[in-house]
């Protein structure tokens, strides 16, 4: 049997350098997808680097999509790159759009003239559903995006959806809701509270910045969720599904958990912060998983607890917290 190809764009992101390991373990050969840039981080693949083809390519460029799709000729495609803070989505607005629902029109497109045997996975997100309209979400609760980042993630599913009915080609999307592990940004607030509170307990800062407290998130641990993506484009047909624990958790609770690790009372040093409250937030985000789960076998099986304490583990294991 000839060995599987996968090629995974946002490579060295969270999601990307465990999928990467995933696939690896599987026998694929696996095709990175990099910006040329002279910012590009390789932290979080640099222990399989070695074990990866990267190639160079935009989801800015249409022709960079199509030649390395012509190049390297992968079986799966997964579609992990975007501009992905919802934050910063605020303040680029447009680069954001560009990327996360643009790009998701190039590589589509590209797979469609060169290769539309290949099965293509895109990473949508629980934004999506931003103002619910029922808890908890389906895959059939409507979108109300609250965020420019929700809004090109919108256009990136249902342009997906549209090449598969249009064109017939296995395109499938995994509505993801958060999913957090030590390799998260520095810029996501479940990094930031396991960072902080393990700086906190040495005296490097005073205290923890924040925004809304009583959000709302359905957390899960990223390298569950990445083989849901797998699992997804092994179906017998393609379709798209909710990954997500099912449960519900409060920003507060994973702060007052984060630094019960480091046994310090989290209330003497958060400070609620409105430069960190978005202009349109999103208070509860629960997702059912109960089709990936009867269709594709998966479910979550890290806890909420143990995920706070893998983060704030690591970030006590972390010299730059010293």
């Amino acid at each position: 049997m000839a060995t599987k190809r996968a090629l995974i764009t946002g490579i060295t992101g969270q999601d990307g350098s465990y999928l990467a390991e995933f696939l690896l373990e599987k026998g694929y050969e696996v095709i990175g997808m990099v910006r040329r840039s002279s910012t590009v981080n390789f932290e979080r693949i640099k222990h399989i680097q070695d074990r990866l083809i990267l190639a160079f390519g935009d989801l800015l460029d249409h022709a960079s999509m199509i030649d390395i799709i012509e190049t390297y000729r992968p079986n799966e495609v997964y579609n992990l790159a975007a501009q992905s803070f919802v934050q910063t989505s605020w303040s680029q607005a447009i680069f954001t759009g560009e990327v996360t629902a643009l790009g998701v029109t190039r590589l589509l497109d590209a797979i469609r003239l060169v290769d539309p045997e290949i099965r293509f996975y895109q990473a949508s997100t629980s934004e999506m559903f931003g103002k619910v309209r029922e808890v908890p979400q389906t895959e059939l609760t409507p979108f109300y995006p609250r965020s420019p980042y929700g809004v090109a993630k919108v256009y990136g599913h249902w342009i997906t959806v549209n090449y598969r009915e249009s064109y017939n080609m296995y395109t499938t999307s995994g509505i993801c809701f958060n999913h957090e592990s030590p390799r998260r940004g520095h810029e996501f607030v479940t990094r930031k509270i396991a960072r902080t509170a393990v700086r906190i307990k040495r005296g490097i800062e005073n205290d923890l910045h924040l925004g809304n407290l009583e959000a709302q998130r359905d957390w899960g641990y990223a390298p569950d969720y990445v083989q849901g993506m797998w699992l997804m484009l092994q179906h017998d047909t393609p379709e798209d599904y909710i990954l997500a624990t099912g449960r519900t958790q409060s920003v507060r609770r994973f702060t007052e958990l984060a630094f019960d690790v480091v046994g310090l009372d989290y209330s003497k040093y958060v400070v609620q912060d409105a430069r960190f409250v978005r202009p349109a937030d999103v208070d509860l985000l629960v997702g059912d998983p109960s089709k990936a789960k009867k269709l594709l076998g998966w479910e979550a099986t890290t806890s909420f607890e143990q995920l706070v304490r893998l983060m704030v583990e690591s970030e006590l294991a972390h010299p730059d917290n010293y």
